[in-house]
């Protein structure tokens, strides 16, 4: 062999050894982009973990960086739930480390988003109907014996509707006068009870679905950040705030011990108590009464005395009808509980749950409810359109201050309005909604996004101002927590205090803070 075909030889199999080792490396890339999900799973802190914001912020062992968990992801794309949409907060360094983890990122992100708003929407529920009875056929009742006839005659108008072959799913006699009514083979049955004239409305019933779609600072950016502090203390449910607050929602983890929960009902099928199968419900819990302990976090009105109230099964769905129920058992204790905190909606429109949240608030209870997670006008969805709950939308906040100084997030820049949160003039205020951190069943901490997490928020705020005024009403708790809010003229204090910015669509709801509440 000449030298020639020697040196031939030699580039070929150069070229050939060269194709191998970056078809190796380029495999080896695209499996390790891969297996980066499994690799940094959402993070959860243990019971007896001791623990401080600042502590998780700079903590390896807990990065923000988190990916989606196969658990979170149903084998029907119908039936995927908001409520584990990843947190894959990057910074800029963060995404020059590999290009390619922007784009899965980003694909991810509009995949979660779009499956979320799908779940917004209106969804009716076959077959099942929402009975209300005009009030002279049934005046409401929360003293017991006083209207003992006319609920006996409501009963008996529901067993009468029972004989002609529909099933008795809920009777409401507190927030609102009637039942549910579940169709059986008798077609005739829909058309009598519209013409039945003790009859108000018959409505559809549908499905709402908790408003947590992306998955913390928030009590120093409220004006709150004397109860966070590395300063371990003994505040036990005894020494909490004087107040009660319902969490309207997947029920509550009753074991979790940074949790005060006083009472619990649930209202969803094959279930006995209101424990959290999701955990959802646990984490709203958490921002509004987390107690003020040497573990775990703090809540805005630490050690308040939590109602768990189950509307919302372990998928984070629940019927319309449900949570009229649920709001009838709270108006029945419509002396006992402050402040309902409902972190769930749907882009829909329903008299008879308007009714029911219209009647509690005349009982005295404040509704909070979250606004939405479209990045639509919250005038579409219920419950954030009603005009008696105070509506709140998220802002995105990543260090604690106002300013705008800290690092951007994936739904926004810091202090700026989420990129997600509905808005409009429904909106009552803003809270923190992006990376908050709270309490999650199984006795743990997470954290999570969205205006279900902006809510419970104002929720600990309406429990902390109706601690120190009892006889507050609800119009009177609304005009507090707004008028003591950040505005656009509030001049930032380097510390919680002062505004946000946004977009040209957002009417400048005032930012809660809570500071001079108490």
């Amino acid at each position: 062999m000449n030298c020639i075909s020697k040196t031939a030889l030699f580039f070929a199999l150069a070229v050939m050894l060269f194709s191998t080792s970056f078809s190796i490396i380029g495999n080896s890339r695209n499996y390790s982009a891969f297996a980066f999900q499994d690799q940094f799973p959402n993070k959860q802190l243990k019971e007896g973990s001791s623990f401080t914001r600042s502590g998780y912020l700079s903590s390896s062992e807990y990065p923000d960086a988190t990916v989606f968990s196969s658990s979170s992801v149903s084998p029907s794309v119908q039936e995927v739930m908001p409520s584990s949409i990843p947190n894959l907060d990057k910074t800029p360094i963060d995404n020059q480390k590999d290009p390619r983890l922007n784009t899965i990122d980003t694909f991810q992100n509009s995949i979660s988003s779009r499956l979320a708003m799908q779940k917004e929407a209106r969804e009716e529920i076959g077959g099942q109907y929402i009975v209300v009875l005009k009030q002279e056929a049934n005046s409401l009742s929360t003293s017991g014996q006083s209207d003992i006839s006319n609920i006996q005659e409501m009963r008996a108008m529901a067993s009468e509707i029972k004989s002609r072959g529909a099933e008795i799913l809920n009777i409401y006699r507190h927030a609102l006068s009637g039942y549910t009514i579940k169709l059986g083979d008798n077609p005739d049955l829909l058309t009598s009870l519209k013409d039945d004239p003790r009859v108000e409305t018959v409505e559809q019933d549908q499905k709402v679905r908790m408003f947590s779609q992306i998955v913390p600072t928030g009590i120093e950016r409220i004006g709150d950040s004397p109860l966070n502090t590395n300063v371990p203390n003994t505040t036990t449910p005894a020494e909490g705030v004087n107040a009660d607050i319902a969490i309207l929602d997947t029920g509550i983890d009753m074991n979790h011990p940074d949790l005060n929960v006083y009472a619990q009902k649930t209202f969803v099928a094959g279930t006995s108590t209101a424990n959290d199968d999701n955990g959802h419900g646990t984490h709203v819990a958490g921002i509004a009464a987390a107690l003020d302990n040497s573990i775990g976090v703090v809540g805005v009105a630490p050690g308040a005395r939590l109602w768990a109230v189950k509307v919302l099964d372990r998928s984070g769905a629940g019927a319309l009808s449900d949570v009229i129920a649920g709001i009838d058992y709270i108006t029945e204790h419509a002396k006992e509980i402050d402040v309902v905190n409902m972190s769930f909606g749907c882009k829909c429109d329903s008299t008879a749950l308007n009714s029911a949240v219209n009647n509690a608030v005349s009982a005295g209870i404040t509704f909070v409810t979250a606004a939405g997670n479209s990045g639509e006008d919250a005038s579409t969805f219920s419950p954030a359109s009603n005009p008696n709950v105070i509506a709140v939308g998220a802002i995105a906040d990543s260090d604690g201050r106002c300013g705008g100084l800290g690092p951007p997030t994936q739904y926004g820049n810091d202090d700026t309005f989420a990129t997600f949160s509905n808005y409009g003039p429904k909106v009552t205020i803003a809270a923190p909604g992006v990376n908050i951190l709270s309490t999650y069943y199984g006795s743990s901490y997470t954290t999570l996004s969205g205006t279900s997490m902006a809510a419970p928020y104002v929720a600990g705020a309406a429990a902390l101002y109706k601690a120190s005024h009892p006889s507050a009403s609800p119009a009177e708790v609304k005009s507090a927590l707004t008028s003591s809010a950040s505005s656009p003229s509030t001049t930032c204090d380097g510390d919680g205090h002062g505004y946000f910015t946004g977009s040209s669509q957002v009417t400048n709801e005032p930012l809660l803070y809570v500071k001079n509440m108490r």
